[in-house]
């Protein structure tokens, strides 16, 4: 769960610091006072997006830090990903500066911004004021149905059989298609591969030929300037560089035992004719080795034309030869798979059979999944002033897809007698708003994320309905920690921590958010004030008394 909150010089806050409880808290304010800035803040340290304008004016850097006890599944990924700590928490923290650049860290060590959202995928659940709007698209009620029945891996193994089948169908449809362009090319193929095979380029070859070539070619030069080298360092006729530095050697030596001072001089002429001897060695083994051969000149030659020819012919470089040889081989093998027209055709209804089959089991998953959340969302549903109505979850048949077999649909029928139909068309915007936070109370119910966040979902909703939408939050935060920004008097006074959000003014005369943990005394003004507006009065402080003891 969620245990600190750190904001530092984010749009209007200039400094916060939070400390919550479990169960469920909610933040109550004016409009405008900063309360789903809250929100924003959090999620920019759990990796959201970021820019230069969440800097409050005149100040270098925002600086977010959440501080979390990780679920099991969390203190996994610290582990696996080197972020773990000692203590066993999880330190997020987020800093943009007035730039925009953007660091994040986990437990003090450097990471992405989406490291911090994997992470914080597992440790919060954050549903916008919003949220009631991406009910009437399909991808969402089928993302949702999904997450309900979690279903996760055989959403994901669906999605890969149905593109292995698809690829290969093409692959078919292609081959049928254009068996003629087909045949031509595996012909071209063979006869390209064919030549290169004869050919037989082998990897580093080139430089290896061109080496040899250059000394062969070269090779009178150099078995004549090894040879006078071998002649002036030993072997001229008169005096040989090796002979005489020998002789100037051991006359210094002689010398150097009547005058001590001339041995630092024998010392250093003595490496000298070392390197000679040594040189002299070299020189015969070299010229043993390099010797006129003109035949073998004209074959190397000869292959280094042949190679040339080829670089050429197939627009390569001479190196790049064995990896187009390579290629091409590859090439050939697929056409030739794809030719065996009867072999694809087997091979697609397998995988077709492959694909059907985790379909199937998808759609059994979902079915039970549907079942479920519908009774479950038309029982919240009588309890949320829309006596008779009911939700129901659609499985609609539908062409093979990458999502299955079926569409997802979601249907109301928001009192007795009349049949379901879509969510989309049927809603009002009251009832819209009732329904969605119905779903995201019992979906939440379905995960394993220790911290739910509701920012303004119980928009629309007011009367006795928003007492029941307390209540609900209040049960769900007995299972998880809950967050919850509401305008609702009747949703505050549920809580088990409330925090005020308002707008105040600092000493430079900016305006700033402030952020106070409300006591019994305080929790009744508030609740007062939300409940009576500006001006509290004694009966609605009696209310305000009356809902806080409900």
């Amino acid at each position: 769960m969620l245990r600190t909150l750190s904001i530092r010089d984010f749009v209007i806050v200039d400094t916060i610091e939070l400390e919550f409880s479990a169960g469920f808290t909610v933040f109550t304010g004016e409009t405008g006072a900063g309360k789903s800035i809250l929100i924003d803040a959090l999620t920019l340290a759990l990796g959201g997006r970021g820019d230069a304008s969440v800097v409050r004016e005149g100040a270098a850097k925002a600086d977010i830090t959440a501080d979390f006890a990780p679920s099991e599944q969390a203190r996994d990924w610290l582990a696996a990903n080197e972020f773990a700590a000692e203590e066993g928490g999880a330190l997020l923290r987020r800093v943009i500066d007035n730039a925009g650049r953007s660091k994040a860290y986990i437990n003090g060590i450097a990471a992405t911004a989406a490291q911090l959202r994997e992470l914080g995928d597992m440790l919060v659940d954050i549903h916008g004021q919003h949220a009631h709007q991406s009910l009437m698209k399909t991808e969402a009620q089928r993302a949702l149905l999904d997450g309900q029945a979690g279903a996760g891996g055989d959403v994901k193994a669906v999605a890969l059989a149905y593109k292995a089948w698809r690829a290969l169908a093409r692959q078919l449809e292609e081959f049928e298609t254009n068996a003629a362009n087909v045949l031509y090319e595996r012909e071209r193929l063979e006869w390209q591969v064919n030549e290169l095979e004869k050919l037989a380029v082998k990897p580093g070859e080139w430089a290896e030929v061109t080496n040899e070539q250059s000394r062969l070619s070269h090779a009178a030069s150099l078995l004549e300037g090894a040879q006078e080298a071998l002649a002036v360092i030993s072997e001229a006729e008169e005096h040989p560089i090796l002979s005489q530095l020998s002789s100037l050697n051991q006359k210094l030596g002689k010398l150097a035992g009547i005058d001590t001072g001339l041995q630092a001089i024998v010392d250093l002429i003595e490496p000298a004719r070392i390197q000679l001897q040594e040189a002299v060695y070299a020189l015969n083994d070299y010229l043993d080795r390099v010797d006129l051969d003109p035949a073998r000149l004209r074959s190397v030659e000869a292959r280094m034309d042949a190679i040339h020819s080829a670089a050429r012919k197939f627009r390569v470089t001479e190196e790049q030869l064995p990896e187009e040889h390579a290629k091409l081989a590859e090439r050939l093998s697929q056409i030739a798979d794809a030719s065996d027209i009867d072999g694809l055709r087997k091979q697609e209804e397998k995988l077709k059979g492959a694909y059907m089959e985790q379909a199937r089991r998808l759609s059994a998953t979902r079915a039970g999944a549907a079942r479920q959340l519908s009774d479950a969302v038309t029982k919240a549903m009588q309890e949320l002033n829309m006596t008779g109505g009911r939700f129901e979850v659609a499985l609609n048949p539908g062409e093979p897809g990458a999502h299955g077999m079926e569409q997802v649909e979601f249907l109301v029928a928001g009192h007795a007698g009349v049949a379901p139909r879509s969510l989309a068309k049927v809603a009002s915007g009251g009832e819209l708003a009732r329904i969605s936070l119905a779903i995201s109370v019992i979906t939440s119910n379905a995960t394993t994320t220790p911290t739910l966040i509701f920012d303004e979902v119980d928009s629309g909703i007011g009367g006795g309905v928003a007492e029941v939408v307390g209540r609900l939050l209040r049960r769900l935060g007995q299972e998880r920690q809950v967050l919850c920004v509401t305008h609702l008097p009747q949703v505050a006074s549920q809580a088990g921590q409330h925090f005020q959000v308002a707008k105040g003014t600092l000493e430079n005369g900016k305006t700033a958010s402030r952020i106070d943990v409300l006591d019994s005394k305080a929790r009744v003004e508030e609740v007062a004030r939300m409940l009576g507006g500006l001006e509290i009065t004694a009966t609605t402080r009696k209310h305000a008394r009356e809902l806080l003891a409900s």
